[in-house]
């Protein structure tokens, strides 16, 4: 490759670099607007449930298991001296693979829920799309149990959107699965500040 060659490639990849930093600047600025009062809202009654001593549960699956793990990780993280209570149900890869390959995959989360969940407890499914049945059946079991449902979604919401088992569904407009995980990554920031904002009491 001559060297004019290779400037004309760095030059482009350049280019690119600073369209795909252009447009993910751009998707997570507008998911912030258009989430903002679904955030605030999500954040009052985690907080209120947090501070009567609920706990927070979070899934996904593929990248989306790594943004809930990630959730799980910073409400759990101490900040002015309160750490809340928050696991991520995607984590344990022996109760994953038990579930899936004894009853079935469908069921990975909800049977955890079942074991695990209460009233007053909070479960948040993050997904790119919202459609997976698996995340969809944690919901309604988290909902039949008196617990407080979140959704992160990309695209329109997906089922997320029309689930009367999700109560928030915070989505990102876009069907970009790396723009999605990391305005996820904002958003899931953003709920965090806003709980402790709300003078959370850890339970």
């Amino acid at each position: 490759m001559t060297s004019n060659e290779t400037s004309v490639l760095l030059g482009e990849l350049a280019a690119y670099a600073r369209a795909r930093a252009a447009e993910s600047i751009d998707v997570r600025t507008r998911a912030l607007a258009a989430n903002a009062e679904p955030v605030a809202a999500a954040a009052r009654e985690m907080a209120r449930r947090f501070t009567a001593g609920g706990r927070l549960f979070t899934f996904g699956n593929g990248g989306s298991a790594t943004g809930a793990a990630t959730l799980a990780d910073l409400f759990a993280r101490p900040a002015d001296g309160i750490a809340l209570p928050a696991w991520s149900l995607s984590a344990d890869e022996a109760v994953l693979t038990a579930v899936g390959d004894d009853i079935g995959f469908e069921s990975v989360f909800a049977r955890q829920l079942a074991a695990r969940g209460q009233s007053g407890d909070i479960a948040v499914a993050m997904s790119t799309g919202g459609n997976s049945p698996d995340l969809l059946a944690g919901s309604m079991e988290a909902r039949e149990r008196g617990m407080y449902t979140v959704g992160f979604a990309g695209g329109d919401g997906g089922a997320f959107r029309r689930d009367a088992a999700v109560d928030r569904c915070l989505v990102v407009g876009s069907r970009v699965a790396h723009r999605i995980h990391e305005t996820h990554a904002l958003l899931g920031y953003a709920l965090w500040l806003s709980v402790h904002q709300h003078g959370v009491v850890g339970g």
